[in-house]
């Protein structure tokens, strides 16, 4: 068993908490990742964490193995993809988080694709409206819609974006047009509400100046697509973004209002941490989607 299997496997387990949830990574099973950390502790001479059923402590030598393993694992990488990119070669796991609904309409679909080019990558994906810490989950690179403000990360804008305020014909003929931000309290808003969530306000720009209006509906939910069915079906009005609703759109199905008010540079990106060298895995990954998402008529297909 190699040096680096056994630090990789402390790091993954250390990481994720659980020998189970390493194992999913790793794509062994937690016996195997158990014997790994035994042999690492048995040829170090020392105890890198206390494992109980209540879950695993590290030791203070194990966390400050930790941090170095880390360093090591990351100057690895950096050097086994610098040589790779000079061969055109795609080796190792890509590990990328998304939102839900934009990961499973476009990313997904594309995924095929990049792994008949690159077959030798092996790619995990995480559809999630959470926000992932990458770095210490342990991800690549993340797809987010928004803007970035980290300055510990990088953003790439894989194509332009705004949120604007839309619902169907029928529900706006019933319900009248609002003609400014604050016309939305008489209105039937359909929020999302993960981790503060929408529901505490949806954002405009007036004047230069950027401000929040409080909504209220009888919806609100943590999932995107629930809202957007239900604005699609006329139930009440949402505060949606541009790449989910140009379809619509386009066939009439639904309008926006608000337009005057729309924050711009509501962007899709790809984020990744700031770095001395960029993998070329992630390299190669944000320029295939941006060159699918610029293609002539994607988004309204």
């Amino acid at each position: 068993m190699s040096r680096y299997t056994e630090i990789r496997s402390f790091v993954l387990v250390a990481e994720r908490g659980s020998f189970a949830a390493a194992a999913v990574v790793e794509g062994v099973t937690p016996v195997v990742l158990g014997r790994r950390l035994d042999a690492l502790e048995k040829r170090l001479g020392v105890k890198l964490m206390h494992r109980s059923t209540r879950g695993l402590v590290l030791t203070d030598l194990g966390e400050q193995f930790l941090e170095q393993c880390k360093l090591l694992l990351h100057d690895f990488e950096m050097a086994e993809a610098s040589i790779s990119d000079q061969h055109n070669t795609m080796r190792g796991r890509l590990m990328v988080s998304a939102p839900a609904a934009f990961g499973r309409k476009h990313v997904a679909p594309h995924v095929l694709a990049f792994k008949q080019r690159y077959p030798e990558l092996h790619l995990t994906f995480n559809f999630t409206d959470s926000v992932i810490d990458l770095v210490n989950e342990g991800y690549d690179m993340g797809i987010r819609v928004g803007a970035v403000y980290d300055p510990n990360y990088v953003a790439v804008r894989l194509y332009p974006n705004q949120r604007v305020v839309c619902g169907t014909p029928a529900y706006f003929e019933k319900h009248g047009v609002p003609q400014t931000p604050e016309d939305l309290v008489h209105h039937n808003c359909l929020a999302f509400n993960l981790q503060g969530g929408q529901q505490h306000g949806w954002t405009f720009i007036r004047n230069g100046r950027v401000f929040s209006v409080r909504v209220q509906g009888d919806l609100d939910s943590n999932e995107g697509e629930l809202l957007y069915d239900c604005v699609k079906k006329g139930w009440g009005i949402g505060w949606r973004s541009m790449w989910e609703i140009q379809a619509e759109l386009q066939k009439g199905e639904l309008i926006t209002v608000l337009d005057d008010y729309a924050m711009p540079d509501y962007d899709i990106q790809a984020v990744y941490q700031q770095q001395r060298y960029v993998p070329a895995k992630v390299r190669v990954f944000t320029t295939y989607l941006k060159e699918i998402y610029n293609q002539p008529g994607y988004w309204q297909g």
